[in-house]
Formats: C-alpha cells, structure tokens, sequence
C-alpha cells in the first residue's frame, strides 16, 4: 500500500509533464497504479476491511516462489484495491511458466492466476490482498537499489526447503550452460551453473543457502561489478542437478 504522499509526488511529476513511463520507472510504481491515481488518489474504503494476512497455504512452494519473486518478480497497486502479484518467464520455457503458476496456486489457493502473453515473455499474475504480507521486500524502488533481507518467518521456511529457494532463484536469475576449453589441443566440455542479479543482498541470499546445502560457489564480475555466481566443481554441479536442473 502506497501512502498519499508518495501517491501525490507521482502525480505530481505527471503535473511537471513528465511521462507516465518515465515516472513509473523513477519510483518503482506501476503504470496501471498510477493511472488509478489520477481518478481517485484515496485509497478504497474496502481496504481497511480486508481480513487479516495468513501466512502461505504451502510453505515449500512458497520457497520456490520466493527464488521466482527475487529474481524477475513485482508487485503493484490494483485499481479495484489490493495488489498484482507479477513474475516476468521467458516464452522458452513452458515448464518454469506451469511451476510458477502452480506455485502461486499453491501458496494462495482461494487467488486467480493468470497468464498473460507479453513481447518476448509471459506475466504470470495473481491478484490479492496479502501479496505484500507475504513478499515483505515490496518496496519503492528497484531492487537492487535498496537493502533486501529476509523477515525470520521466511528465513525459517527457506531453512526449512532451502533447495525450493535455490530452484526458483536458479529458474529466474540463473541457468544451467555447457562450458569448452582447450588444453593439449582437445576440447573438453563441462556443465556449469550460473546465478545472476545486480542486488548484493539477493546474491548473498543465493550463496549463503548454497553453503548450507554443501555446495561450492564462486563470484566472476562483469567488469567491475560481482554479478555472477558461478558453480563449476563436478560434486557441487551434480548436487544441483540433483536437486534443481536446467529450465525447461
């Protein structure tokens, strides 16, 4: 929930001529909340008589779908009131789409999902009350742009299926390659894992579930920023087949 002052700064970088893209992008709202903004800057009586937050119907799926949100997920005012749940998955992979939708079914059972075809990838959406309850890193604002940490009740399910979190970072941010060298003029291959995302906290999100599930990471910049977590030892690339995969 947006409070009215930033609801009234956003309009009034519209009132200065700026775009609605443009504002969108500096302050992190959606476009469609800030459309809403401009018939009706209140927010809805219903919302004050929503029921209480409860916590997520399935807690491995939420592991998975917390990896997912992380990664390529947002959240957004709705016009009717309540929020917009949104993960961004390639139109590449079929399999990733039907676990995300699975995984938010899962977690809020009584929510619609939708999938909705975008340019190049697919928005699976759920609409609801409590996505801000559950997804406590919603905030103004990119996120690697601000401090992302995890409340103890989640720490506590992710402790709990760390493996599902590493999936859903993996399925977002991550992919499963095959590496070449050459030495002694023959070409080896090797599979390798790679976890990217711009956000220090969500990588350290990333390696400090790694480690406590035994497997071995290093960081590689891109230039001059740690961007990368690549997996490349053979026993820890085999427990991330195990437990993970490639996208499919």
């Amino acid at each position: 929930m947006y409070d009215i002052a930033t609801r009234k700064h956003a309009l009034a970088l519209l009132g200065d001529g700026r775009s609605l893209n443009s504002v969108s992008k500096e302050t992190g709202i959606s476009r469609a909340a800030i459309r809403s903004w401009l018939i009706r800057i209140e927010p809805l009586p219903r919302l004050n008589q929503s029921a209480p937050c409860s916590g997520p119907a399935d807690e491995t799926a939420y592991a998975y779908l917390l990896g997912l949100y992380l990664g390529d997920g947002c959240i957004s005012d709705h016009p009717r009131g309540g929020h917009q749940l949104r993960i961004a998955c390639d139109n590449g992979w079929p399999g990733l789409i039907e676990q995300c939708r699975a995984a938010i079914l899962a977690v809020r059972p009584t929510d619609k999902v939708y999938v909705l075809q975008r340019e190049g990838c697919v928005a699976v959406t759920s609409y609801g009350r409590h996505w801000t309850c559950l997804f406590p890193q919603h905030a103004p604002g990119r996120k690697h742009e601000r401090r992302i940490a995890l409340e103890p009740w989640q720490q506590e399910i992710v402790d709990a299926h760390p493996w599902e979190f590493i999936r859903g970072l993996i399925h977002s941010d991550g992919c499963r390659i095959t590496n070449w060298t050459v030495r002694n003029g023959k070409r080896y291959e090797y599979p390798r894992y790679f976890f990217t995302n711009k956000s220090d906290d969500i990588r350290k999100l990333c390696t400090d579930t790694l480690a406590k599930v035994g497997v071995q990471w290093t960081i590689l910049a891109r230039g001059s920023d740690p961007l990368n977590v690549s997996i490349a030892r053979k026993e820890s690339v085999a427990l991330m087949d195990a437990h993970v995969g490639p996208k499919y």
